[in-house]
């Protein structure tokens, strides 16, 4: 069992991007449209802007505002998938028998994210980009809770998905939208994450995990639950 706050969030996906757009959309969840926009990061120079895939910027527009202030912030980040649509690109071009770039080989692995965030923000404090299945949110809030554990006063969690190509459809069904959530936490026992492993029978939820957990934090529910294969995760959140 673990203990920890959630001093701040933010999140973003297509037409979803004020605190207030998502109080709506927690409220009275739905699909959103399919939209090839991204986020501002207008923040960031243009030369570096140029650089990141819609996932970076999802990315970087939810933990950007987060860090503000913030020196020494470990970053945890997580993505089941990663850049998918990166990946394709690279495939594609083998298969078709064209030269690879590297740039774009380079920003598809994993942990590039972290890289291009450490670079851009000059930052040097731990950071970890976790692969994790069906509950890497989990395991992320675990990584976290162990750097809060050894003193960080804060850390910066981000989970992000992109929209798959339509060719990885039929093993992609988790990601209904693109989307990010970005969570700082810090110290404290507001809420309580504690695993149990028992045989649970798997049940289909239309909405990615994450986005489950934003609708219990802000519809001011005290719980939710989260099951992955042996695994039942229960959140609580103290009254």
């Amino acid at each position: 069992m673990i203990n920890f706050n959630i001093a701040q969030w933010r999140a973003w996906a297509p037409s979803l991007e004020s605190a207030d757009d998502w109080h709506a959309w927690c409220r009275d969840p739905g699909l959103l449209p399919v939209s090839d926009a991204s986020p501002d990061v207008s923040f960031l120079p243009a030369m570096q802007r140029r650089r990141l895939s819609r996932l970076a910027r999802m990315a970087f527009s939810v933990g950007w505002p987060l860090a503000e202030g913030l020196e020494d912030l470990p970053l945890v980040f997580i993505s089941r998938h990663g850049e998918t649509p990166r990946t394709l690109d690279i495939l594609s071009d083998l298969a078709n028998e064209q030269p690879l770039s590297p740039t774009q080989f380079s920003l598809s692995v994993h942990n590039a994210v972290i890289g291009l965030w450490s670079i851009l923000r000059n930052e040097t404090s731990e950071m970890t980009a976790l692969a994790a299945a069906g509950d890497g949110l989990e395991h992320g809030v675990l990584e976290a809770a162990a750097l809060l554990n050894e003193g960080a006063p804060a850390v910066l969690l981000i989970i992000t998905e992109e929209q798959p190509p339509e060719a990885y459809a039929s093993w992609i069904a988790d990601v209904p939208f693109p989307y990010a959530l970005g969570l700082l936490l810090t110290p404290g026992d507001e809420w309580q994450l504690e695993l149990n492993s028992s045989a649970v029978q798997l049940t289909h939820t239309q909405w990615p995990h994450a986005l489950n957990l934003l609708r219990t934090l802000l519809t001011e529910q005290g719980a939710c639950q989260h099951a992955w294969k042996n695994r039942v995760w229960n959140w609580r959140r103290k009254s």
